[in-house]
């Protein structure tokens, strides 16, 4: 038996890519190596979706910070204090799951491994502030050089660490990831229509877009693009944001006034798989991705994939999908 610990706190704080990388990845240990300890160290947390994750995972010890300062200061307690705790748990290995570990040494007794998802700060600076990048960097920087191995999510994030980082191929493991088991199943028409029913949508009646309206996802030029096909089925975009949702907003005035455009930002997690098994054709023209997890949720349910040329598209998507410039 090993004792496990991961740096998990997106697992518990992040309903999106990181946190969906992270618990699918804890699960699956849970389920086909339940012969380990794992232990899961967070930031405190309270939302329901991680409290009720956690209920369904009894057997992944949560640690959290325990004296007032830290938990008023869990940046503070991820950075510094973790590793003490880490080192109380007398572990084996220790695992950061979304590219950071505690800037403080775990021991020398405990292997590390950090995931590298993707170094988009690096690759498209001008999406983030100078405060970011530089957080951003720190944390990754510290986390590859005292971690004896890196995964990489894919062969594109393995080549950056090589040419951004200059971290040597030989520690960089690629190993893909998949999505929630949510998805694999596909579902049937009947309960797609259930679901669809309280959005007004049908099933197969449109295109369908899902993920963060931020810049790299590039929502706005496939709404440039949607606009030159007059006879198309309405384009639904899927997905929450703030400053770059304005840019939506104006880009598709006229098309949300004749309702081709629909914009939903609340929709359950859980109904994703139905609203990808509906639509006609899922269209993903980010710019640059870690991986593009979206693009094989969409697969798993039968529904044909666009995206774009290059970088991690043709790795996530292979055969299974048409390709554009973005």
């Amino acid at each position: 038996m090993l004792r496990i610990g991961f740096e998990a706190k997106r697992a518990f704080h992040n309903f999106r890519g990181l946190g969906n990388y992270s618990r699918t990845l804890l699960h699956g240990l849970e389920h086909y190596a339940n012969f380990n300890k794992y232990f899961l160290f967070t930031p405190p947390f309270k939302d329901e979706r991680a409290v009720d994750w956690h209920k369904n995972h009894g057997n992944l010890e949560v640690v959290t910070p325990q004296s007032f300062l830290m938990k008023m200061v869990p940046s503070l307690w991820r950075s510094f204090s973790m590793a003490k705790d880490a080192k109380n748990c007398q572990l084996d290995l220790f695992h950061g799951l979304s590219q950071e570990m505690p800037f403080t040494q775990l021991g020398s007794k405990t292997k590390k491994v950090v995931t590298v998802h993707d170094l988009l700060y690096l690759k498209f600076p001008q999406f983030f502030s100078l405060i970011d990048r530089n957080i951003y960097r720190k944390k990754v920087q510290a986390a590859v050089e005292q971690s004896d191995l890196i995964l990489a999510i894919c062969q594109q994030t393995k080549e950056d660490l090589q040419q951004h980082l200059q971290i040597a191929p030989e520690k960089i493991s690629v190993c893909y990831q998949s999505c929630s088991p949510q998805f694999y199943e596909i579902c049937p028409e009947e309960a797609c229509q259930s679901v669809l029913q309280k959005y007004g949508l049908q099933f197969k009646s449109y295109l369908l877009y899902v993920g963060a309206f931020e810049e790299n996802k590039n929502a706005v030029t496939l709404i440039r693009a949607y606009k030159g096909l007059a006879d198309a089925p309405p384009l639904v975009l899927i997905g929450r944001g703030k400053r770059y949702l304005k840019k939506i907003l104006e880009e598709g005035k006229e098309l949300l006034a004749r309702k081709r455009l629909i914009i939903l930002e609340n929709v359950g997690f859980e109904e994703l798989p139905y609203f990808y098994r509906a639509a006609i054709l899922f269209c993903f023209p980010s710019i640059y991705e870690g991986f593009g997890i979206p693009i094989i949720e969409s697969l798993f349910q039968g529904t044909p994939v666009l995206t774009s040329k290059g970088g991690v598209f043709p790795e996530a998507a292979g055969d299974g999908a048409l390709y554009a410039d973005a």
